[in-house]
């Protein structure tokens, strides 16, 4: 069933089709530890974007052949449920999907002390449940909290937001028919106490001073969104400060 495509993103008072300014980025909600059976995992909540991140290892690498002396091996592999859709996905790995793979691999890399776990593979697993645009960055974001849940050395959290154009206007945390729709759509990922930047892509047109606009708009972004990381991660494995009060044995009965 085809959708109504709107006339405009965005309207007369500068809002766009779900309300938010162009500088705002989707509410977000972040969960770690949401998988027993995993080393690490975390789960992302942005706008109507669900993904669930499992992390396995460091562990033995097979097949042998891959194994590397001197550091240990980082696999990403991004999927998208068939209902994550309107319409049903085809379960089969596409070509999307095992870009958007390479992609956030290679984006979380940098951060991760792979010297640390020679001979090894550490396997991180992307599931995305629902998607409304932006899923490469939100699947950083969850992975990155994954690693960090399951132990792995990390110089860095590594957060990411996209940034682009719609309308005529820099954009940030574009949905799915901004990125459809607008002029420009260009993913950023960032190591934010290091000002490293781990992803820079680019689809559309920006001219000069709108690509550092919307650059500097994104890297805002991901600064917000590492200290909401921040906080997944205290709310995980913050201990409680023992004020030395003495319980009476009425209180701790109750």
């Amino acid at each position: 069933m085809s959708k109504t495509l709107p006339e405009r993103l965005i309207d007369e008072n500068g809002l766009r089709l779900d309300g938010r300014r162009p500088e705002e980025v989707r509410p977000i909600k972040l969960k770690v530890g949401v998988l027993e059976n995993a080393d690490g995992s975390a789960y992302i909540e942005q706008g109507k974007n669900k993904i669930l991140v499992g992390v396995y290892g460091p562990r033995e690498a097979h097949p042998k052949h891959m194994v590397l002396p001197d550091r240990g091996i980082l696999r990403c592999r991004y999927r998208m449920a068939p209902f994550s859709t309107d319409e049903r996905k085809n379960p089969a790995p596409s070509r999307r999907e095992i870009e958007i793979s390479k992609v956030i691999r290679e984006s979380l890399e940098p951060a991760v002390v792979t010297e640390y776990y020679p001979r090894t593979v550490i396997d991180v697993f992307i599931e995305v449940l629902q998607s409304d645009g932006g899923t490469r960055c939100a699947g950083i974001v969850a992975a990155s909290l994954a690693l960090a849940d399951a132990g792995i050395s990390m110089r860095e959290l590594v957060s990411a937001c996209s940034a682009g154009k719609a309308a005529g206007q820099i954009i940030i945390d574009l949905f799915d028919l901004e990125d459809k729709l607008g002029e420009a759509d260009m993913p950023v990922a960032l190591m934010s106490n290091l000002n490293a930047v781990t992803l820079l892509q680019m689809d559309g047109k920006l001219s000069r001073e709108e690509f550092e606009r919307a650059f500097e708009m994104a890297a805002d972004a991901c600064r917000k969104i590492r200290d909401l990381q921040v906080e997944a991660l205290k709310e995980r494995y913050q201990v409680p400060v023992d004020t030395g009060e003495q319980q009476t044995p009425q209180e701790e009965n109750k």
